[in-house]
Protein backbone atom coordinates (compact mmCIF):
# COMPACT_ATOMS: atom_id res chain seq x y z
CA UNK A 1 0.00 0.00 0.00
CA UNK A 2 2.86 2.37 0.68
CA UNK A 3 3.95 2.02 -2.95
CA UNK A 4 0.46 3.00 -4.09
CA UNK A 5 0.36 6.05 -1.81
CA UNK A 6 3.79 7.20 -3.01
CA UNK A 7 2.72 6.75 -6.62
CA UNK A 8 -0.43 8.79 -5.96
CA UNK A 9 1.66 11.58 -4.42
CA UNK A 10 3.80 11.63 -7.56
CA UNK A 11 0.67 11.78 -9.75
CA UNK A 12 -0.72 14.79 -7.89
CA UNK A 13 2.59 16.52 -7.14
CA UNK A 14 2.08 19.32 -9.68
CA UNK A 15 -1.68 19.66 -9.23
CA UNK A 16 -3.02 22.86 -7.63
CA UNK A 17 -3.29 22.78 -3.85
CA UNK A 18 -7.07 23.35 -3.74
CA UNK A 19 -9.90 21.69 -1.79
CA UNK A 20 -11.30 20.20 -5.01
CA UNK A 21 -7.99 18.59 -5.94
CA UNK A 22 -7.46 17.28 -2.40
CA UNK A 23 -10.95 15.76 -2.41
CA UNK A 24 -10.36 14.08 -5.78
CA UNK A 25 -7.02 12.77 -4.56
CA UNK A 26 -8.62 11.23 -1.47
CA UNK A 27 -11.35 9.66 -3.61
CA UNK A 28 -8.80 8.17 -5.98
CA UNK A 29 -6.75 6.82 -3.08
CA UNK A 30 -9.88 5.12 -1.71
CA UNK A 31 -10.59 3.55 -5.09
CA UNK A 32 -7.00 2.34 -5.38
CA UNK A 33 -7.07 0.88 -1.87
CA UNK A 34 -10.39 -0.87 -2.52
CA UNK A 35 -9.08 -2.39 -5.75
CA UNK A 36 -5.88 -3.48 -4.01
CA UNK A 37 -7.75 -5.14 -1.15
CA UNK A 38 -10.08 -6.84 -3.62
CA UNK A 39 -7.15 -8.33 -5.53
CA UNK A 40 -5.44 -9.48 -2.34
CA UNK A 41 -8.70 -11.16 -1.24
CA UNK A 42 -8.77 -13.01 -4.58
CA UNK A 43 -5.34 -14.46 -3.85
CA UNK A 44 -3.24 -12.14 -6.06
CA UNK A 45 0.23 -11.54 -4.64
CA UNK A 46 1.15 -8.07 -3.37
CA UNK A 47 3.44 -7.01 -6.23
CA UNK A 48 0.94 -8.10 -8.88
CA UNK A 49 -1.87 -6.30 -7.03
CA UNK A 50 0.13 -3.07 -6.86
CA UNK A 51 0.98 -3.33 -10.57
CA UNK A 52 -2.67 -3.90 -11.50
CA UNK A 53 -3.86 -0.95 -9.39
CA UNK A 54 -1.25 1.40 -10.88
CA UNK A 55 -2.00 0.28 -14.45
CA UNK A 56 -5.74 0.81 -13.90
CA UNK A 57 -5.67 4.08 -11.95
CA UNK A 58 -2.19 5.41 -12.67
CA UNK A 59 -2.88 7.84 -15.53
CA UNK A 60 -4.28 11.15 -14.31
CA UNK A 61 -4.92 12.39 -17.85
CA UNK A 62 -7.31 9.49 -18.44
CA UNK A 63 -9.01 9.90 -15.04
CA UNK A 64 -9.26 13.70 -15.13
CA UNK A 65 -12.79 13.89 -16.51
CA UNK A 66 -14.25 11.28 -14.14
CA UNK A 67 -12.60 13.02 -11.17
CA UNK A 68 -13.81 16.45 -12.28
CA UNK A 69 -10.24 17.71 -12.73
CA UNK A 70 -10.07 18.19 -16.49
CA UNK A 71 -9.50 21.94 -16.23
CA UNK A 72 -6.80 21.55 -13.56
CA UNK A 73 -4.98 18.81 -15.47
CA UNK A 74 -4.98 20.89 -18.67
CA UNK A 75 -3.61 23.89 -16.77
CA UNK A 76 -0.86 21.76 -15.23
CA UNK A 77 0.13 20.34 -18.63
CA UNK A 78 0.30 23.85 -20.11
CA UNK A 79 2.30 25.14 -17.16
CA UNK A 80 4.81 22.30 -17.38
CA UNK A 81 5.38 23.08 -21.04
CA UNK A 82 6.23 26.68 -20.17
CA UNK A 83 8.13 26.06 -16.91
CA UNK A 84 10.04 22.81 -16.80
CA UNK A 85 10.97 22.19 -13.16
CA UNK A 86 14.16 20.20 -12.67
CA UNK A 87 13.69 17.09 -10.54
CA UNK A 88 16.29 16.78 -7.78
CA UNK A 89 16.79 13.21 -6.59
CA UNK A 90 17.41 12.15 -3.01
CA UNK A 91 21.04 11.32 -3.83
CA UNK A 92 21.54 14.82 -5.22
CA UNK A 93 19.97 16.28 -2.09
CA UNK A 94 22.25 14.25 0.17
CA UNK A 95 25.32 15.43 -1.77
CA UNK A 96 24.06 19.02 -1.68
CA UNK A 97 23.54 18.95 2.08
CA UNK A 98 27.01 17.45 2.59
CA UNK A 99 28.45 20.22 0.44
CA UNK A 100 26.58 22.90 2.38
CA UNK A 101 27.92 21.51 5.65
CA UNK A 102 31.48 21.87 4.34
CA UNK A 103 30.60 25.28 2.93
CA UNK A 104 29.31 26.39 6.33
CA UNK A 105 32.64 25.36 7.86
CA UNK A 106 34.65 27.30 5.24
CA UNK A 107 32.59 30.48 5.56
CA UNK A 108 32.33 30.47 9.37
CA UNK A 109 36.06 29.78 9.80
CA UNK A 110 36.88 32.52 7.28
CA UNK A 111 34.75 35.06 9.13
CA UNK A 112 36.31 34.03 12.45
CA UNK A 113 39.80 34.47 11.00
CA UNK A 114 38.88 37.99 9.90
CA UNK A 115 37.62 38.85 13.38
CA UNK A 116 40.51 37.39 15.37
CA UNK A 117 43.18 38.64 12.95
CA UNK A 118 43.39 41.83 15.00
CA UNK A 119 44.66 39.77 17.95
CA UNK A 120 48.15 39.54 16.44
CA UNK A 121 48.92 43.30 16.27
CA UNK A 122 47.29 43.73 19.69
CA UNK A 123 49.68 41.16 21.15
CA UNK A 124 52.55 42.85 19.32
CA UNK A 125 51.64 46.15 20.91
CA UNK A 126 51.21 44.99 24.50
CA UNK A 127 53.72 42.16 24.83
CA UNK A 128 57.43 42.98 25.08
CA UNK A 129 58.24 39.43 23.93
CA UNK A 130 56.49 39.79 20.55
CA UNK A 131 57.85 41.89 17.69
CA UNK A 132 55.14 44.26 16.33
CA UNK A 133 56.38 43.83 12.74
CA UNK A 134 55.75 40.08 12.33
CA UNK A 135 52.53 40.35 14.34
CA UNK A 136 51.08 42.70 11.71
CA UNK A 137 52.21 40.26 9.05
CA UNK A 138 50.33 37.47 10.85
CA UNK A 139 47.19 39.60 10.77
CA UNK A 140 47.40 39.91 6.99
CA UNK A 141 48.16 36.19 6.64
CA UNK A 142 45.04 35.41 8.68
CA UNK A 143 42.96 37.69 6.47
CA UNK A 144 44.52 36.23 3.32
CA UNK A 145 43.59 32.70 4.44
CA UNK A 146 40.05 33.91 5.11
CA UNK A 147 39.76 35.48 1.65
CA UNK A 148 41.14 32.27 0.15
CA UNK A 149 38.45 30.26 1.94
CA UNK A 150 35.75 32.62 0.65
CA UNK A 151 37.02 32.25 -2.92
CA UNK A 152 37.45 28.48 -2.66
CA UNK A 153 33.95 28.11 -1.28
CA UNK A 154 32.55 30.22 -4.11
CA UNK A 155 34.26 28.07 -6.71
CA UNK A 156 33.13 24.70 -5.33
CA UNK A 157 29.59 26.03 -4.85
CA UNK A 158 29.09 26.77 -8.56
CA UNK A 159 28.04 23.19 -9.30
CA UNK A 160 25.02 23.67 -7.05
CA UNK A 161 23.92 27.06 -8.35
CA UNK A 162 20.89 25.49 -10.06
CA UNK A 163 19.37 24.76 -6.62
CA UNK A 164 19.09 28.50 -6.08
CA UNK A 165 18.51 29.77 -9.60
CA UNK A 166 16.41 27.17 -11.44
CA UNK A 167 12.87 25.95 -10.76
CA UNK A 168 13.37 22.60 -9.01
CA UNK A 169 11.25 19.92 -7.44
CA UNK A 170 11.66 17.06 -4.95
CA UNK A 171 9.42 14.11 -4.24
CA UNK A 172 7.68 13.31 -0.97
CA UNK A 173 10.25 10.71 0.13
CA UNK A 174 13.07 13.23 -0.26
CA UNK A 175 11.06 15.89 1.56
CA UNK A 176 10.42 13.48 4.45
CA UNK A 177 14.13 12.63 4.61
CA UNK A 178 15.11 16.31 4.80
CA UNK A 179 12.39 17.09 7.35
CA UNK A 180 13.59 14.24 9.56
CA UNK A 181 17.15 15.51 9.23
CA UNK A 182 16.09 19.09 10.01
CA UNK A 183 14.01 17.92 12.96
CA UNK A 184 16.99 16.03 14.38
CA UNK A 185 19.27 19.05 13.85
CA UNK A 186 17.02 21.60 15.57
CA UNK A 187 18.26 20.88 19.13
CA UNK A 188 21.85 21.19 17.90
CA UNK A 189 20.94 24.40 16.09
CA UNK A 190 19.37 25.82 19.25
CA UNK A 191 22.43 24.98 21.36
CA UNK A 192 24.98 26.33 18.87
CA UNK A 193 22.95 29.48 18.25
CA UNK A 194 22.47 30.10 21.96
CA UNK A 195 26.16 29.59 22.75
CA UNK A 196 27.18 31.81 19.84
CA UNK A 197 24.87 34.64 20.89
CA UNK A 198 25.97 34.36 24.53
CA UNK A 199 29.65 34.50 23.58
CA UNK A 200 29.06 37.66 21.55
CA UNK A 201 26.77 39.23 24.15
CA UNK A 202 29.07 38.60 27.12
CA UNK A 203 32.45 39.03 25.43
CA UNK A 204 33.03 42.16 27.51
CA UNK A 205 32.79 40.32 30.82
CA UNK A 206 36.45 39.13 31.00
CA UNK A 207 37.67 42.65 30.19
CA UNK A 208 35.44 44.20 32.85
CA UNK A 209 36.19 41.55 35.47
CA UNK A 210 39.94 41.32 34.97
CA UNK A 211 41.41 44.67 34.02
CA UNK A 212 44.31 43.37 32.00
CA UNK A 213 45.39 44.26 28.49
CA UNK A 214 45.54 40.59 27.53
CA UNK A 215 41.81 40.23 28.23
CA UNK A 216 41.17 42.12 24.98
CA UNK A 217 42.53 39.06 23.21
CA UNK A 218 39.98 36.90 25.06
CA UNK A 219 37.27 39.33 23.97
CA UNK A 220 38.07 38.89 20.28
CA UNK A 221 38.42 35.12 20.64
CA UNK A 222 34.97 34.96 22.21
CA UNK A 223 33.48 37.12 19.47
CA UNK A 224 35.21 35.15 16.72
CA UNK A 225 34.12 31.78 18.03
CA UNK A 226 30.60 33.03 18.75
CA UNK A 227 30.18 34.36 15.21
CA UNK A 228 31.60 31.07 13.86
CA UNK A 229 28.90 29.10 15.68
CA UNK A 230 26.12 31.44 14.56
CA UNK A 231 27.12 31.40 10.89
CA UNK A 232 27.81 27.66 10.79
CA UNK A 233 24.52 26.58 12.33
CA UNK A 234 22.50 29.19 10.40
CA UNK A 235 23.95 28.07 7.05
CA UNK A 236 23.46 24.39 7.88
CA UNK A 237 19.80 24.73 8.83
CA UNK A 238 19.16 27.16 5.97
CA UNK A 239 20.40 24.58 3.43
CA UNK A 240 17.78 22.09 4.59
CA UNK A 241 15.07 24.74 4.58
CA UNK A 242 16.07 25.70 1.04
CA UNK A 243 15.58 22.12 -0.16
CA UNK A 244 12.18 21.95 1.53
CA UNK A 245 11.23 25.18 -0.23
CA UNK A 246 12.03 23.99 -3.76
CA UNK A 247 8.56 22.84 -4.71
CA UNK A 248 5.94 25.21 -6.06
CA UNK A 249 3.97 26.33 -3.03
CA UNK A 250 0.71 26.49 -5.02
CA UNK A 251 0.80 22.77 -5.82
CA UNK A 252 0.20 19.61 -3.79
CA UNK A 253 3.97 19.02 -3.67
CA UNK A 254 4.32 22.42 -2.03
CA UNK A 255 2.73 20.99 1.10
CA UNK A 256 5.71 18.67 1.58
CA UNK A 257 7.71 21.53 3.07
CA UNK A 258 5.25 22.34 5.88
CA UNK A 259 5.72 26.02 5.10
CA UNK A 260 9.53 25.93 5.32
CA UNK A 261 9.97 28.21 2.32
CA UNK A 262 10.04 31.95 2.84
CA UNK A 263 8.54 33.69 -0.17
CA UNK A 264 9.36 37.35 -0.82
CA UNK A 265 7.06 39.98 -2.25
CA UNK A 266 9.24 40.73 -5.28
CA UNK A 267 12.05 39.30 -7.37
CA UNK A 268 14.28 42.17 -6.28
CA UNK A 269 13.75 41.26 -2.60
CA UNK A 270 14.57 37.62 -3.35
CA UNK A 271 17.83 38.64 -5.06
CA UNK A 272 18.76 41.00 -2.22
CA UNK A 273 18.24 38.33 0.43
CA UNK A 274 20.16 35.71 -1.57
CA UNK A 275 23.31 37.89 -1.63
CA UNK A 276 22.83 39.41 1.81
CA UNK A 277 25.60 37.61 3.73
CA UNK A 278 28.22 37.81 0.93
CA UNK A 279 27.51 41.56 0.76
CA UNK A 280 27.89 41.92 4.53
CA UNK A 281 31.19 40.06 4.35
CA UNK A 282 32.42 42.40 1.61
CA UNK A 283 31.33 45.47 3.62
CA UNK A 284 33.04 44.14 6.74
CA UNK A 285 36.34 43.57 4.95
CA UNK A 286 36.25 46.91 3.11
CA UNK A 287 35.42 48.94 6.23
CA UNK A 288 38.00 47.08 8.30
CA UNK A 289 40.77 47.53 5.73
CA UNK A 290 39.99 51.19 5.15
CA UNK A 291 39.73 52.14 8.83
CA UNK A 292 41.94 49.45 10.42
CA UNK A 293 39.45 49.61 13.29
CA UNK A 294 39.30 45.83 13.63
CA UNK A 295 38.66 46.20 17.34
CA UNK A 296 35.18 47.62 16.63
CA UNK A 297 34.17 46.56 13.07
CA UNK A 298 33.11 43.14 14.39
CA UNK A 299 29.92 44.89 15.52
CA UNK A 300 28.83 44.75 11.86
CA UNK A 301 27.96 41.04 12.28
CA UNK A 302 25.40 41.21 15.11
CA UNK A 303 23.88 44.34 13.55
CA UNK A 304 23.66 42.53 10.20
CA UNK A 305 21.92 39.56 11.84
CA UNK A 306 19.27 41.83 13.38
CA UNK A 307 18.78 43.73 10.10
CA UNK A 308 18.39 40.48 8.16
CA UNK A 309 15.55 39.41 10.44
CA UNK A 310 13.88 42.79 9.93
CA UNK A 311 14.32 42.65 6.13
CA UNK A 312 13.12 39.06 5.82
CA UNK A 313 9.98 39.98 7.76
CA UNK A 314 9.39 43.18 5.79
CA UNK A 315 9.97 41.55 2.40
CA UNK A 316 7.97 38.39 3.15
CA UNK A 317 4.96 37.85 0.95
CA UNK A 318 1.67 38.22 2.77
CA UNK A 319 -0.36 35.00 2.90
Amino acid sequence: METIRNYLETMFANMPNTPEVKKAKDELLQMMEDKYNELIAEGVNENAAVGTVISEFGNLDELAESLGLQKEVDEVNNRQENVNRRFVSMEEVKRYLSHKTRSAIFVSVAVMLCIISVIFPILGGISPMIDPGPSVGLMFISIAIAVGLFIFNGVISRDWSYIRREPCQIDMATAEYVKDRLRAYRPVNAILLSVGVMLCAFCWVPVAAIRNEYMVVILFLMIGFGVLLIIYTSMTSKSMERILGLNDGTTISGTYSDGAKVEYNSKAAEVIMSVYWPTITCIYLCVSFLTFAWYITWIIWPIAAVLRKIFSTAFAKEV
